[in-house]
């Protein structure tokens, strides 16, 4: 297999694995609170990275830099709040209606990241936002037209925390030397402390109290829709461009309605539908804007260089 078909299958992969976590999570959190079934998923995936990440020291002999532990941590704190309100919301809301509210953070990011010296994105950035606020009003319209629900309320919460993070991880993370790996180390650990006090607060479930089906969920949250996803995406994207994988990634709301509408067993009324297909076309074309105003922007950035350096000559 040719190695852009295969690189292209794992971004798929790590899509369609991001997009079936609103169901494996709304099914865990049926079986047990939210705030432990959060502290078993940080726990899990501690447990399985860390032994990866000592076994990366033996070559450097440095489990993480200092550097690596300062910027771990705030990115934990940031991954923490969007994980919250995540579980949260799909607890009340529909998986299918999570995984679209959620891919608002493809057109909420570029209004916050201002990484690599990009200015302001085109006035014509906002007409694709426009299609998109237009679609989590048909998406909300389960039982017609009405305010959003509590959970719909969560995952937009959720889909702006989770720009912020993102853009965060740009502005902390561009021009350093820092190991994917151990970044994700140590958020898991900063998730797993703050989470301990407020899911015993709310009862730990005791292994015996924890259904076989439920600890399949919290294994697939932790191993898959975690520690395996990052590290895919992180692969994939040093072997293919940046657009490239952020047009593959960016089919995760597709996976999550057709998982929640095809395997969850969930509706979509004919407004809600067309909020999907709404939704969906919206965070394209305003991805699409944001590649195209980016290239622009390095294009120029290129051409002031060289003619600083003609001049000079």
């Amino acid at each position: 297999m040719p190695d852009t078909r295969r690189t292209d299958l794992v971004l798929l992969l790590v899509a369609m694995v991001w997009g079936s976590s609103y169901l494996a999570a709304k099914t865990a959190v049926g079986a047990a609170p939210v705030l432990a079934v959060l502290f078993l998923r940080y726990l899990l995936s501690a447990v399985l990275s860390l032994p990866l990440v000592l076994a990366a020291a033996r070559r450097r002999r440095v489990p993480w830099t200092r550097e690596e532990i300062r910027i771990g941590f705030v990115l934990g704190l940031t991954q923490t709040a969007v994980l919250v309100l995540e579980m949260y919301g799909v607890a009340h809301t529909s998986a299918a209606n999570a995984g679209l509210l959620i891919s608002l953070t493809l057109v909420i990011t570029p209004l916050l990241d201002r990484s690599g010296g990009r200015g302001r994105v085109p006035p014509r950035f906002f007409l694709a936002a426009g299609v998109c606020v237009v679609a989590v009003g048909l998406l909300t319209s389960v039982h017609g037209l009405h305010a959003p629900g509590v959970g719909d309320v969560l995952m937009l919460a959720a889909a702006v925390v989770r720009a912020v993070h993102v853009a965060l991880v740009g502005r902390l993370t561009v021009g350093r030397s820092l190991r994917p790996l151990q970044l994700t180390s140590l958020q898991t650990v900063v998730g797993a402390v703050l989470c301990l006090a407020p899911a015993a607060a709310a009862g730990l479930p005791t292994p015996a109290h924890v259904t076989a089906g439920t600890w399949v969920q919290l294994v697939y949250l932790a191993l898959f829709c975690s520690v395996f996803a990052f590290l895919a995406q992180t692969w994939a994207i040093q072997r293919t461009s940046a657009s490239r994988a952020s047009l593959l990634l960016g089919t995760e709301p597709v996976w999550a309605a057709a998982i929640g509408v095809g395997i969850g067993g969930e509706h979509l009324t004919a407004l809600a539908a067309l909020g999907a297909v709404l939704m969906v076309a919206g965070t394209y074309w305003g991805q699409a804007i944001e590649q195209a105003h980016r290239a622009l922007e390095g294009t120029k950035e290129n051409d002031t260089c060289r003619a600083t350096t003609l001049s000079s000559a």
